[in-house]
């Protein structure tokens, strides 16, 4: 059957031309030609190099960004490509569409990156082209490597020192270092004997790390400078500057025999004290009658004084009974200084633990910790008067004002591997060398066991979950060798992962 159409409606058509190249029908375009003939005629990428170098530093694993900027940049990662883009200088004269790497060996020393990129052309058509942009990664090493290289990398050193027997100090410090970021311009640190040293490239970075110590210990500091090179025509010298700092020689729990003149100035305090905690000052108490000081670092070196106990001496005892001292019965004199508030004063008898059964005499003396001990409880505590103490000042003392035992701490537990095992957070370090120091010595582990019984020295340091351990759901599944109430404070804390250390609890 055949169709009739209406001549009066015609069909419509597009309207095509011949190419004016190779004569193929196409559709009409601003530049008459097809595709394969534009393609072969005209590269837009020309003046983009296909080939193109980056410099790569195999000791601190970081690539050269133009013109003295050194970032680590993991392979096939954004800053990677970003770098890689920056070096094609020709690439501003088309809008790039898309790029992203090729496959190639990681030990081949070769970055392939695929680009996609289109322009505007004869009359403008606009052409889309494809192209594969070849990088060699050549080695070249970075300042920071060649000075260390040299042997002579460093420009100012910090000597940190403290002649005490032992290192809690300095793992404090190193908690210290890592939350307030004091370390961020350290060249290399090193441990050596009886402290740390500290290097930097500049004065100004040693001299800011001056600052954060005396802002967190007591301490002070010395600085000397030694003459390099000097250039006699433009008078240019270079200096290496080396400053020594010295902490002071007492560390937290210790006991200390005052001189008379710093007792009269810190408000007739008793001569014998125990140090409860150091910041920036040293804070001491009276445990027989709840007066504290404080003692700068400026005072400590006017009147200086050692320690005539310290926590290696430690002794435990058992609580057989305690009384707290009533206000009215406690001393008062006219310009004493402040009372703890926190601490209670209380008439304690107790026995040796090794006596235990053996010897019915109790011994009587007087501790802040009545708010802590109860019957039954032991303590740690140094027996002043069964000890060998060779101090000036101790020896000036009348024999009636010295304490037989002066208790320093609760004490929670002898089975100290259970603790440990069930301990589910960890610290994290500044460096291998100074994990090293003593991370497996019985002092590092006794630092972090201060860390669960003491709050206040617990919110200057950032604690991070140890994801190898695994949290206790239930109370009833927690070591009965660990303090209840310190182990769920501590479980509180720990609300972040361990991932690449995590952030830290604040």
């Amino acid at each position: 059957m055949e169709y009739m159409t209406n001549i009066d409606d015609p069909v419509k058509e597009t309207a095509r031309i011949l190419c004016c190249e190779c004569g193929v029908s196409i559709e009409p375009n601003p530049a008459n030609m097809c595709v394969a003939c534009l393609r072969s005629r005209i590269d837009i990428t020309e003046g983009i190099p296909k080939q193109a170098t980056l410099h790569f530093c195999k000791g601190c694993e970081r690539y050269l960004q133009p013109p003295a900027e050194w970032i680590h940049a993991p392979l096939e990662s954004r800053d990677l490509l970003s770098l890689c883009l920056k070096k094609l200088k020709g690439l501003s004269r088309v809008k790039l569409v898309d790029a992203g790497f090729v496959w190639t060996e990681p030990h081949s020393k070769r970055l392939k990156v695929k680009l996609t990129v289109h322009a505007e052309v004869i009359g403008g058509a606009i052409l889309q082209q494809v192209f594969v942009v070849e990088y060699i990664v050549n080695h070249q090493m970075c300042d920071d490597c060649h000075r260390t290289e040299a042997q002579d990398y460093w420009r100012a050193s910090v000597q940190v020192r403290q002649k005490a027997i032992n290192k809690k100090t300095f793992f404090y410090l190193e908690q210290l270092i890592l939350k307030h970021k004091a370390h961020e311009q350290t060249l290399g640190i090193k441990p050596i004997h009886e402290g740390l040293d500290f290097f930097y490239a500049n004065e100004a970075a040693a001299r800011k790390m001056i600052d954060f110590l005396v802002a967190v210990l007591p301490c002070r500091y010395q600085h000397s400078k030694k003459l390099i090179s000097h250039d006699i025509h433009s008078n240019i010298y270079n200096y290496k500057f080396t400053y020594s700092v010295e902490i002071v020689p007492i560390s937290k729990d210790s006991i200390v025999c005052l001189p008379k003149k710093l007792t009269q100035q810190l408000g007739g305090i008793h001569p014998i004290c125990l140090v409860y905690r150091t910041t920036n000052s040293i804070h001491l108490m009276d445990v027989s009658s709840g007066q504290i000081a404080e003692v700068s670092s400026t005072v400590y070196w006017r009147y200086p004084f050692n320690s005539i106990c310290n926590p290696k001496q430690l002794t435990e005892y058992v609580i057989m009974d305690i009384e707290p001292i009533k206000n009215k019965d406690k001393k008062v004199f006219p310009g004493q200084g402040a009372i703890s508030n926190k601490h209670i004063v209380a008439d304690v008898w107790l026995v040796k633990a090794s006596e235990l059964g053996i010897n019915d005499n109790t011994i009587h003396t007087r501790t802040h910790l009545g708010y802590i001990l109860k019957p039954g409880d032991s303590a740690l505590g140094y027996a002043i008067g069964d000890s060998n103490i060779n101090d000036m000042n101790f020896d000036k003392l009348s024999r009636d004002i010295v304490p037989d035992i002066i208790l320093v701490k609760k004490f929670y537990g002898h089975d100290k591997a259970a603790r440990r095992r069930a301990r589910v957070w960890k610290l994290k370090h500044l460096a291998e060398e100074v994990v090293s120091m003593s991370t497996e010595n019985n002092e590092y582990n006794e630092f972090l066991d201060e860390l669960e019984e003491d709050p206040e020295m617990r919110q200057n340091i950032n604690i991070f979950r140890d994801s190898s351990k695994q949290i206790p759901v239930d109370s009833s599944e927690m070591d009965p060798s660990i303090p209840r109430i310190t182990l769920e404070e501590m479980l509180d804390d720990l609300v972040i992962d361990d991932t690449e250390m995590g952030e830290a609890y604040q």
